[in-house]
């Protein structure tokens, strides 16, 4: 079963509110099976506008991620934030194909001018 993850990009702009929202988020994500894989830390924007905090959440499923967002459980303590976030959130459902290998050569260069 291919994995489902939330890709989140914050700008906090009321920390209280946003502190009560981390207190509250936890029960959600427990429930339906998030997991953090990214959660703030030091980050660098190489292309593209940055927010202050990233987080990514994997969950078992891309119908896990979906279903807790939903949730009145995450709704919930989304409430919490007041509005004191602005962001931009993907529920995303993962890849499980094949993946580049080292032993796959790597391709030619076109011209200059392509």
């Amino acid at each position: 079963m291919t994995k489902g993850y939330w890709i989140a990009r914050v700008d906090v702009r009321d920390a209280e509110a946003y502190k009560d929202y981390v207190a509250a988020n936890g029960a959600a994500f427990a429930k339906f099976g998030g997991r953090f894989l990214v959660r703030g830390g030091a980050h660098a924007a190489v292309m593209g506008p940055a927010r202050s905090r990233n987080v990514v959440i994997e969950f078992p499923s891309y119908a896990d991620a979906l279903a807790c967002w939903n949730s009145d459980l995450y709704q919930a303590a989304k409430a919490k934030q007041r509005g004191g976030v602005e962001a931009e959130i993907l529920v995303i459902e993962g890849y499980d194909g094949p993946q580049p290998s080292a032993s796959e050569p790597a391709p030619e260069a076109g011209p200059a001018s392509e």
